[in-house]
């Protein structure tokens, strides 16, 4: 069973976290991790109703609890049908994928952002990101105008609320 706590990014336990996310997705950086730029995390992002960011509970290697992925949605500029969130930092440790854990994260961002009056919720990735790429388009994503510059990203997806 996969549950989540709240957190700020700032707590140490969303750190570490954020920590190996951005460690992971630098070494995987297609044009190498001295061109992948780490975003600049602030807790005001992430805070009820603007966004919130989640802290996935599982277990480590040895079967004991663990801290073992995070996610989060922020509110962004309106789109065409309003209200618009966008997902962040979605990341869960090697060992837990194919465990259904960031689907599972997946669907409670998404009914948060909806609780925050949510019309559509975009984000964006890398195409060398198969993985991540085949979960959002299973939950309905589709490619969408850039929405943003993010230096990192070649993809750009979202889907109506």
């Amino acid at each position: 069973m996969v549950t989540w706590r709240e957190a700020l990014p700032s707590s140490d336990a969303a750190g570490v976290l954020l920590d190996q996310y951005f460690t992971a997705r630098a070494l995987d950086f297609p044009a190498g991790a001295e061109h992948y730029q780490r975003a600049v995390v602030s807790d005001e992002q992430f805070t009820p109703p603007n966004g919130v960011f989640l802290i996935v509970e599982g277990e480590n290697l040895s079967g004991e609890p663990a801290d073992v992925g995070c996610g989060a949605i922020r509110r962004i500029d309106d789109g065409p049908a309003g209200p618009r969130f966008e997902i962040k930092h979605l990341w869960v440790q090697p060992h837990t994928r194919r465990l259904g854990y960031g689907r599972t994260l997946m669907a409670e961002l998404e009914r948060r952002a909806r609780d925050f009056g949510g019309r559509e919720l975009v984000l964006d990735t890398h195409e060398s990101l198969e993985q991540a790429a085949a979960l959002y388009r299973s939950l309905g994503f589709e490619p969408i105008e850039p929405y943003n510059e993010n230096p990192n990203a070649t993809t750009w997806l979202g889907r109506a609320l």
